[in-house]
């Protein structure tokens, strides 16, 4: 979906300001869960229209069957719940009961759905003309729109408007919502075509629509993947099943801590795609001191960084591969023995490429962040399900330093470029340049300041820092012919006008260039 799609920010800016004083966070329910409704309710009388016409497959049918539509994956929604019926009546005062009440009824014949749907409508503290005029805005939806079905719409403006609630609700809006940009890029760079995916933390559950997006991009088949994920927030659960349903997508998701019950607890998986989140210490970690997923080394009480990387580790295939999003102190950090954890991993050949990314990303925090990319199998595999064949690469790690990429969307946050931005296309340099290293065959070459394929050696030489600051140099600069020395004896002569006035720093100056050689 481009950012700059004229249908999503008019759709957001006629919502938003129906918002009036109501917090983001809570009126995010209000406009997510109509949408949702509106979808269900389109997809439902695609083919109720199918059934009635009694055509084909659908000779003799009953359009009020709810195994009909069961048979199809589809949501059976009764006729006082269809989007018609709640809008033809939008105007009057009893619409929020109205709402409930056909979300109630949703729930209770399609049994995937219970528990997920807000029943928040009729409460007194929201205005109901502005609900109405949200649901008649929301039923413009798919209508007069060429070659985009209705469903396909309301997906786009879904994700469109998860991405917008985030925003507005600041630091809060990172726990249910990783920005569109990192989710691409590390879809891009694992390129999940076929398999298991898993997110022990999954938010609203974008990691899994950006991979069903990958999968359809690559003229793939999306039933070649299967997905699991926990979210350990029961409202942002029923954010990510609604997210999910509305693209289609059958997952198994569950409710629970992650760390203190793992829902998924024999699941090995062959893509792990993560935003945890950064830095927590309430973790519950002086509870789990003898789990076994610590194979390689006790993580510390106060940060779950290290026990994140060990979960998802735990939770890969003999072949898998995992893209995890981390705080930059992930990368060099040594307190409570992460040093140590970070060499283990390191020497037992997990760490595959670790990319440092630009800053302001994220709408809730201002914390640098690092993408580490863990791989059970790096001594070459052969093709597999459209993925081409990787070479050995147990002896090298690739470094790519992508902070000077991002462009800026507002005063406070950036994000990568992509195909639709042209030319500029952060996120295909980025991944290019993985799979051109990490495939047989690849024309890989070291960037200077970007990307450097390093040795084992040179990481320990390094005292195992895995920033990539630390390898891929600085950037080569074009020669302009003058030579250092020249340059520096300029330097020194402008400074010598300023030192003539002799106080005290300027002599502190003139005794420290003294000292590596250059007097005046």
């Amino acid at each position: 979906m481009p950012d700059n799609n004229e249908l999503e920010k008019t759709l957001w800016a006629a919502a938003d300001k129906m918002r009036s004083n109501m917090d983001a966070a809570e009126y995010k329910h209000v406009v997510l869960g109509l949408i949702f409704l509106k979808y269900i309710s389109d997809a439902f009388n695609n083919l109720y229209a199918q059934l009635k016409e009694g055509k084909g497959e659908f000779d003799g049918a009953d359009p009020e069957d709810a195994d009909e539509y069961l048979a199809k994956n589809i949501f059976f929604v009764p006729e006082k719940a269809r989007w018609q019926y709640l809008q033809d009546r939008a105007k009057q005062p009893e619409i929020g009961k109205w709402i409930d009440d056909a979300m109630d009824a949703i729930e209770r014949i399609n049994p995937p759905l219970k528990g997920v749907l807000p029943k928040i409508y009729a409460d007194p503290d929201l205005n109901k003309v502005r609900l109405g005029e949200l649901i008649d805005l929301i039923g413009t939806i798919g209508f007069n729109q060429d070659g985009h079905t209705a469903q396909d719409l309301l997906g786009r403006v879904y994700e469109y408007f998860l991405g917008q609630f985030a925003d507005a609700e600041g630091k809060k809006g990172g726990q249910f919502y990783t920005p569109a940009s990192i989710v691409k890029l590390l879809v891009e760079m694992l390129e999940p075509y076929n398999g298991r995916v898993y997110d022990g933390c999954c938010g609203s559950g974008g990691m899994f629509v950006q991979s069903e997006k990958f999968v359809l991009n690559h003229q793939g088949n999306i039933k070649d993947l299967s997905i699991f994920g926990q979210e350990s927030n029961p409202t942002t659960l029923r954010l990510a099943r609604m997210n999910l349903a509305i693209r289609g997508i059958d997952a198994k998701l569950e409710l629970g801590d992650t760390f203190l019950n793992d829902r998924h607890p024999d699941l090995k998986a062959d893509f792990i795609l993560a935003n945890p989140p950064f830095n927590i210490s309430d973790w519950s970690g002086e509870q789990l001191r003898d789990d076994a997923r610590w194979k390689y080394g006790l993580p510390p009480v106060g940060n779950a960084n290290y026990a994140w990387l060990q979960h998802f580790i735990h939770k890969l295939a003999p072949n898998g591969t995992a893209g995890i999003v981390l705080a930059n102190g992930s990368m060099n950090s040594n307190t409570g023995g992460e040093g140590e954890i970070r060499k283990n991993l390191i020497e037992a050949g997990l760490v595959d490429c670790m990319v440092a990314l630009p800053a302001q990303l994220f709408y809730n925090t201002m914390i640098p962040a690092c993408l580490w990319f863990l791989a059970r199998n790096r001594r070459g595999l052969a093709a597999n399900g459209g993925r081409p064949a990787q070479r050995d690469r147990a002896n090298k790690i690739l470094f790519i330093d992508a902070r000077k990429l991002g462009t800026m969307v507002n005063r406070r946050n950036k994000r990568l470029t992509d195909h639709n931005d042209g030319d500029d296309n952060d996120i295909a340099l980025i991944a290019n340049t993985y799979h051109a290293w990490r495939n047989q065959g690849g024309d890989y070459a070291d960037t200077p300041g970007f990307c450097k394929a390093a040795s084992l050696d040179e990481v320990r030489a390094n005292n195992y820092v895995l920033m990539p600051g630390r390898y891929v140099g600085t950037e080569e600069v074009e020669d302009d012919g003058e030579l250092f020395a020249d340059k520096m004896n300029a330097l020194t002569a402008k400074l010598a006008e300023q030192f003539a006035r002799g106080d005290q720093l300027q002599k502190t100056i003139r005794e420290n260039l003294k000292g590596i050689g250059y007097e005046f």
